[in-house]
């Protein structure tokens, strides 16, 4: 097996898909949205079975990856129609923190070159509260920021999403047959049990 094969690409391929998920999730953590927060938890989780299927030539792993990944790209291509304002989203609804919260994207106060204002008055400079914080100019708006990431993670995808189709066809399913016990053997006959 070559250096350059299909399963080492995969392994790879999710190799920074959990880079980037992780990087998400952090950021996602500082922003109190829970939507994405779960999901990319689950894509975590799921990233690192199909790390283990490749490395371990389980297509039923693998499998379980590919199907994943065409529910990873429709939710970042949700998320973006969101940030873009498209199909009667707004990036301003609370659908992402699951209406439980009013936070945004951490990226809306934090992003490359944002400069906030605070309110005038001294009795509000010790209060923490984003919404009383203004931002008058960024480098680039968090919207798109936001719509990177997801732009990075829909490439990941289907670029796993194609080389996972091509290892999971060309595992074959003897290989998948790794018993943790060891093999054992089931007597036909009571007269082949030892005693």
């Amino acid at each position: 097996m070559g250096c350059c094969s299909a399963r080492c690409t995969l392994i790879l391929l999710c190799c920074l898909q959990l880079v980037t998920a992780v990087e998400r999730q952090v950021f996602d953590f500082l922003g109190y949205q829970w939507a994405p927060i779960m999901l990319n938890f689950f894509h975590i989780v799921v990233v690192i079975l199909g790390l283990f299927g490749a490395t371990q030539y389980r297509p039923r792993y693998v499998i379980m990856y590919l199907l994943w990944m065409l529910l990873w790209v429709g939710w970042n291509v949700f998320v973006s129609c969101l940030y873009l304002d498209l199909g009667g989203l707004s990036k301003d609804s609370d659908i992402l923190s699951l209406e439980i919260s009013p936070h945004r994207s951490w990226w809306k106060d934090n992003g490359p070159g944002c400069e906030s204002e605070s309110l005038p008055s001294t009795g509000w400079q010790n209060q923490q509260n984003p919404e009383l914080t203004t931002v008058t100019s960024c480098w680039l708006e968090y919207q798109y920021i936001e719509i990177l990431h997801c732009i990075a993670q829909l490439l990941l995808s289907l670029l796993g999403f194609v080389y996972a189709c091509y290892v999971a066809t060309s595992f074959s399913e003897e290989e998948d047959s790794f018993n943790f016990i060891g093999e054992f053997h089931h007597p036909s006959k009571p007269s082949q049990l030892l005693f």
